[in-house]
């Protein structure tokens, strides 16, 4: 494992270099939680008035964990990455190397989005203070916590993304699969939680990526608890252990079709 650990750490000191891009790039998640905010007052008469269990301000909270869980991780270029690799024969050169393609671009992508998750959670932490008046009640200790669960809901989003980009090698274009996930996932995940949905839904969305990746670490810092944590972690453990095998399972069938032009 040292030599994906040292992939992960040279693509963590790149990025540690390019801050100030990053911080700049933070713009796009700022503004996303500032729309909301305007729509989540317009809604909430009272700031005190419970929706489903949720505050306003716990909505602004849930609202910006799950989109920085998501726009750090940018799946989208991780889709488009990958379907590149296999288009253009690249990821034949991986196979005979001593190191796996999916375990390459997951180490790869991890040392990208942790740093950039990590300056987001902490210019998120002053802006979103600010606007929702107030912080959920929750310790030092239990943000760590949280953070935890944010990095395994990237490892099972940067999973989801090598799936979708490795349909490259049965079908032309693989965004379209990308885009249903995207916006399945916006609406039912990322702008409002789980509660918000009908009952027979939820018992459904519980079993959905959308509770690994975006209500379980937003859910989290919104309204912490040990038996939601404990619930959450080993629910994201189990998923990337089914995603990891299942990732590995396509590609290894998946290269025994790959056409190289010209080699």
């Amino acid at each position: 494992m040292r030599k994906y650990f040292n992939i992960l750490k040279a693509e963590l000191m790149t990025n540690i270099q390019y801050t100030l891009n990053i911080i700049l790039g933070s713009i796009g998640f700022l503004m996303f939680v500032f729309t909301f905010y305007f729509i989540w007052q317009y809604i909430y008469s009272d700031p005190n008035e419970l929706i489903n269990g949720y505050s306003m301000s716990q909505m602004i909270w849930y609202l910006a964990i799950t989109e920085i869980i998501f726009t750090s991780t940018k799946s989208s270029r991780i889709v488009k990455d990958v379907s590149k690799d296999v288009k253009t024969g690249s990821v034949a050169y991986n196979i005979n190397k001593p190191y796996s393609y999916v375990l390459y671009v997951l180490f790869k992508e991890l040392g990208k989005c942790i740093f950039t998750m990590l300056l987001y959670f902490a210019i998120g932490l002053l802006v979103v203070s600010a606007l929702a008046k107030g912080f959920p009640i929750i310790s030092p200790h239990e943000i760590l916590l949280v953070i935890i669960s944010c990095i395994l809901a990237q490892i099972i989003v940067i999973f989801i993304a090598i799936f979708i980009g490795l349909f490259s090698f049965y079908i032309e274009d693989s965004s379209p699969f990308y885009w249903m996930y995207s916006k399945f996932t916006i609406l039912l995940g990322i702008i409002f939680p789980i509660e918000f949905f009908p009952e027979i839904m939820q018992k459904v969305l519980v079993f959905t990526p959308v509770y690994v990746t975006a209500y379980g670490p937003a859910k989290l810092f919104v309204d912490f608890s040990y038996s939601n944590f404990y619930t959450i972690i080993v629910a994201q453990l189990i998923y990337i252990a089914i995603s990891y095998a299942v990732c590995m399972t396509l590609f290894a069938c998946s290269v025994k079709r790959l056409n190289v032009n010209g080699g």
